[in-house]
């Protein structure tokens, strides 16, 4: 397991995202607290954490046949865009593929929207090339989109799509000054080491018991989904030749293939809920 506890409300966040969305949106908090005491959270953390998330606009509370949380509908389109990069963007962009630059201006007086936009940027996976020029591969273009018009930021930036660098310096050198690849190595480093000894655990005969792949499937997914953000998925060419990410995304898919449809099983006959099945 990761050295660092993810917090009450990150597991959460994971809960929601990878389980409540699926089984109509809804959960009671008992059987909130129920899960996540297979995550080693108590309660009272549980009811904390609910509180924050209902604060901040991520849940909203309601009762049915108990007291319990929904997903803000506000949310479900962060959700959306996390599926896609945490699920379907583990492959390196192409070169070929060109550039999405970002432009901005903030007024003094608005300077919050300032840091704002550094933060939400780099979030996003952009490197920052120049003081309000920042950029990534052209593939990111609809998520930045989103992600300022979602904010009320649109207005402060202009964005371009450039098809290859015609600059002086080498590329690959300069890619390095834009983005703390070190920090992003570290980041896969960490949870190859504590998740690939898992993996390897798995391999053998038979299967984990549900509420087990429950207990390693959400902490691993909870460390796993910061990484396809702090990551913008560079091309091949511009990156070490020993570029660690490889390995740590060959340990996601083999631990969510090994481990979601046993913890998805969990969740349901903890809460009775149930997932939809797909029309034939």
């Amino acid at each position: 397991m990761s050295e660092t506890t993810p917090r009450p409300s990150s597991l959460i966040h994971t809960v929601y995202g990878e389980f409540v969305r699926r089984l109509g949106g809804w959960i009671s908090i008992a059987d909130l607290i129920a899960l996540m005491a297979e995550l080693d959270v108590d309660g009272p953390a549980v009811r904390s954490a609910t509180s924050r998330l209902k604060k901040a606009g991520t849940l909203h509370q309601e009762r049915r046949a108990g007291t319990g949380y929904r997903l803000a509908p506000a949310m479900e389109p962060v959700f959306e865009e996390g599926d896609r990069r945490i699920f379907h963007s583990l492959e390196p962009a192409e070169l070929a593929d060109g550039w999405v630059v970002a432009v901005f201006s903030v007024p003094e007086s608005e300077r919050a929207h300032r840091h704002q936009l550094r933060s939400r940027l780099s979030w996003l996976g952009f490197g920052n090339a120049a003081p309000g020029v920042w950029l990534a591969p052209a593939r990111l273009l609809p998520d930045a989109r989103r992600l300022l018009e979602r904010l009320g930021l649109s207005a402060y930036v202009h964005l371009f799509l450039s098809a290859e660098y015609a600059g002086f310096a080498d590329l690959r050198t300069a890619v390095a000054s834009w983005w703390d690849l070190p920090a992003i190595e570290a980041q896969y480093a960490a949870f190859t080491d504590a998740w690939r000894p898992v993996a390897e655990e798995l391999r053998g005969p038979g299967s984990r018991p549900e509420p087990e792949a429950f207990r390693a499937y959400v902490p691993m997914l909870t460390q796993w989904r910061r990484l396809p953000y702090l990551d913008p998925g560079l091309p091949a060419q511009l990156l070490p030749a020993d570029w660690n990410a490889v390995p740590a995304r060959a340990v996601f898919a083999e631990l969510h293939g090994l481990l979601a449809g046993p913890s998805l099983r969990y969740v349901e006959k903890v809460t009775g809920l149930s997932h939809p099945q797909e029309p034939s």
